[in-house]
């Protein structure tokens, strides 16, 4: 047994280890995720004159910065700026020689978007006069505690803001091939020759029409009868019409059974009404949804209770089972939009501070 004095010598020597904190730092707040709701609530609890820690495991700014809405968005306007040029006699417009395509150069751009938006918003974080910035993966230790970086801290109010990432499914062979979803599409600087996309809805088509227009071949395979089918009828047909015309050659009622590599290609098996069919291409992406973020969060730990799909389960004000814990974005399931994650802590903020009591029910 240790005397006093050498007990206390042990315990000074542990707390002094680097990147071991046994003493918990006490915050008003913590914030885990900076994507579209973290940093701006971030900024309203700093406002407040809340002491606050934001965690950011990777990459400043979430899915809409990095590999959703901007860099995208970036890419089509690229694959737009291709397509006019191809159309330049329509309009009067003579061009000498074929259109070609600088798939580096495009990467490049969409890379130069990304970066100021990513640092833009480590540095809006890192500037507020009353938070810290950890960055580093947290994982909560308790309803009230989060680790980071061996760094405990401890705060009454937490706010979950960890996003979503692609779905992968589990599909024979599937992992026996190199297959690519949204965020490797990020790291893409050439045009395949014929990229296959699984699935039919808004990132399948966003990709499937740029990269047609960037001039590979493209086909979706899609397992339902249409194509985006939360959207009415009518608006399905006309992207399928809009699509086809460009060329892409859209797969419906067809179910993937299976994936394997062919070579220096991917194969994928398909049924189709029952029928064994085969599309064979040099590229596969896979966009057949998306999963939250919350597999890897310790959310046991706190009591966190999360739904069948991992998604946080929270009540008409983004709060969880827990109190003093709350979910925003894409990883409580109440939407997984941009603005919906922005309206996430509007929210929040109204009912917390603004004797506002806001709903998500209410909103269009």
């Amino acid at each position: 047994m240790l005397g006093p004095a050498i007990a206390t010598r042990v315990a000074e020597q542990e707390q002094a280890k680097p990147g071991v904190n046994a003493m918990a730092e006490k915050y008003d707040a913590i914030v885990i995720g900076t994507g579209q709701s973290g940093p701006s609530l971030a900024d309203r609890l700093d406002e407040e004159g809340q002491k606050v820690a934001v965690l950011e495991r990777h990459l400043y700014g979430g899915t809409c910065v990095n590999v959703g809405c901007v860099p995208t968005k970036a890419l089509v306007a690229s694959a737009r700026a291709v397509h006019m040029a191809r159309r330049g006699k329509d309009f009067g417009v003579v061009l000498n020689g074929p259109v070609d395509v600088d798939m580096k150069r495009v990467k490049a751009r969409k890379d130069e978007i990304v970066e100021r938006g990513m640092t833009g918003v480590g540095n809006w974080m890192k500037g507020l006069s009353n938070t810290t910035v950890y960055e580093g993966h947290g994982r909560f230790e308790g309803p009230n505690k989060v680790r980071v970086n061996g760094d405990l801290l401890e705060a009454d109010r937490i706010f979950i803001n960890v996003g979503g990432r692609a779905l992968v499914p589990d599909i024979p062979g599937l992992h026996e091939v190199e297959y690519l979803t949204n965020s490797g599409m990020m790291d893409v600087d050439f045009l395949p020759d014929h990229l296959i996309i699984v699935g039919g809805s808004y990132i399948s088509l966003e990709f499937a029409q740029m990269y047609r227009r960037f001039g590979s071949r493209v086909t979706v395979v899609e397992r339902g009868r249409r194509l985006i089918s939360r959207e009415d009828e009518d608006v399905s047909a006309s992207i399928r019409e809009i699509l086809e015309k460009d060329g892409v050659d859209i797969r419906l009622g067809t179910q993937v059974e299976g994936v394997e590599k062919r070579g220096a290609q991917v194969a994928v098996q398909i049924a189709v009404n029952g029928k064994a069919e085969e599309v064979i291409g040099s590229h596969l992406l896979m966009a057949v949804g998306r999963r939250p973020n919350t597999d890897d969060l310790g959310l046991d730990r706190a009591g966190v209770a999360v739904d069948d799909r991992g998604y946080v389960v929270v009540d008409d004000e983004l709060r969880t089972n827990v109190s003093g814990i709350w979910a925003m974005g894409d990883c409580n399931g109440r939407g997984a939009f941009t603005h919906t994650s922005y309206n996430d802590f509007e929210i929040i903020a109204a009912n917390l501070f603004d004797n506002d009591p806001r709903r998500v029910s209410d909103r269009i």
